[in-house]
């Protein structure tokens, strides 16, 4: 399956969209979003997975990049992710590095 990201920027709180596997073919697109959020200064780091179909080790790892590249006094929430995607997040226990938001 294919990936897309797309990143919105409101009033410094930045919102990345995501769509479908995010994996080591997909990473360097989300990586590109996080560089692009950081730019702009954003204080908040909104990632919508709804859509996120599947979260591999790679893609966790694409998680513990963007809680890097961020900082630790930027807020990061993963917001409506599917229960394998936020169980795999939950198990590697990088919830307690980021906001697992259900919707």
């Amino acid at each position: 399956m294919s990936f897309e990201v797309k990143l919105r920027v409101n009033d410094r709180v930045a919102t990345i969209e995501t769509v479908g596997e995010l994996d080591a073919s997909s990473a360097g697109q989300f990586h590109d979003a996080i560089d692009r959020a950081a730019a702009a200064g954003a204080v908040e780091l909104v990632i919508s997975a709804a859509q996120l179909s599947y979260l591999s080790s790679a893609g966790l790892r694409s998680l513990v990049f963007a809680r890097q590249k961020m900082g630790d006094g930027v807020r990061i929430a993963v917001v409506g992710a599917p229960e394998p995607v936020s169980r795999t997040i939950r198990l590697a226990g990088f919830d307690h590095s980021i906001d697992l938001v259900d919707v």
